[in-house]
């Protein structure tokens, strides 16, 4: 009988949707139909089997990971000698544009805040750290919208870091979609929260040495856990563009909207241009900087071409 050939060595536990669902372990189903509606992404078709079968034995480990954490931060404040302070739990959540993990963050948030250990759950998107339109005009790189430069990366890291250090209160600033800009002079205060999820597409991205030789700090030290929403680069390009074609008929639609020029295109030339800009921007920046940290998260989401997640890898501690 010929050997099967040892499979490959891998850093994560394989699971398949159904095996992850038993580990809800009968826990109740704490949102309803009407809060995972509230908060789905458009062209996502999340629903409550899916945050039964995904979500809840996700937020249920997350729990467990929120306990140890906060045992072993006690025992090395009374090996030290300190007065004991909780410092908040930091999530981070990344993936590509259009796959869905805005929706993964404010389900997570949601399901959090139900748990007895973490009421005050906050968060946070990068997008409010993007350098402002004017500011990427003059560097020359508008077009490179969401590429790891166009990001104030020191406001990030300090905003992270000032959090995780257990400050009372630190500001984030306020991105709009509508105009597609950093709003002036807005913020959001983030008040010491039992959790921090932070969302964005470079959120797993590794320190980036600088032409002097130093580099730059990786907010991704700061985090408890990370979640990678993940799916097939051709099913990504076309949510993007069936996103697009929808975005005519709601935010494009609105006068003040910064796409709004693209309302009035027809179903071709629409489909056109979404392709244009998946393809000059969106997917190098998949390909370049996303793609290549979802081996730095602790969980990958893998979703199927309906949208709903279908595997689930867990990296082994």
């Amino acid at each position: 009988m010929a050997r099967v050939p040892d499979r490959e060595p891998t850093p994560f536990l394989d699971l398949a949707r159904a095996d992850w669902a038993h580990l809800r372990d009968s826990h109740p189903l704490s949102l309803t139909a009407g809060e995972v509606s509230a908060v789905r992404g458009l062209g996502d078709r999340i629903d409550l089997t899916e945050v039964e079968e995904v979500y809840l034995p996700l937020s249920r480990l997350l729990t467990f990971y929120v306990e140890a954490v906060s045992r072993l931060h006690s025992a090395t404040t009374d090996f030290l000698g300190e007065r004991e302070s909780r410092t908040p739990f930091v999530i981070g959540v990344a993936g590509s544009v259009a796959v869905g993990k805005s929706t993964t963050a404010r389900i997570l948030a949601g399901l959090l805040r139900r748990w007895p250990d973490t009421p005050r759950v906050e968060l946070v998107t990068t997008d409010g750290f993007l350098y402002p339109n004017a500011e990427l005009e003059r560097r020359g790189i508008l077009h490179r919208k969401g590429f790891p430069e166009s990001y104030d990366r020191r406001k990030l890291f300090r905003f992270v870091r000032d959090v995780k250090s257990g400050m009372p209160s630190v500001q984030a600033p306020v991105y709009s979609h509508l105009s597609y800009d950093v709003v002036p002079g807005e913020h959001i205060e983030v008040h010491h929260p039992d959790v921090l999820i932070v969302e964005g597409l470079n959120v797993l991205q590794p320190p980036v040495r600088r032409p002097d030789g130093t580099t730059t700090g990786s907010i991704a030290d700061f985090f408890d856990f990370s979640v990678y929403v993940d799916a097939d680069t051709d099913l990504l390009r076309t949510w993007y563009v069936d996103r697009f074609l929808r975005l005519r008929e709601t935010a494009f639609a609105d006068p003040s909207s910064y796409f709004h020029r693209y309302a009035a295109l027809s179903d071709t030339a629409a489909r056109e241009r979404a392709l244009a800009i998946w393809g000059r921007t969106n997917e190098p920046n998949l390909r370049e900087n996303i793609l290549p940290t979802r081996e730095r998260a602790r969980l990958v989401l893998e979703k199927g071409p309906d949208h709903t997640v279908t595997r689930i890898r867990l990296r082994k501690l």
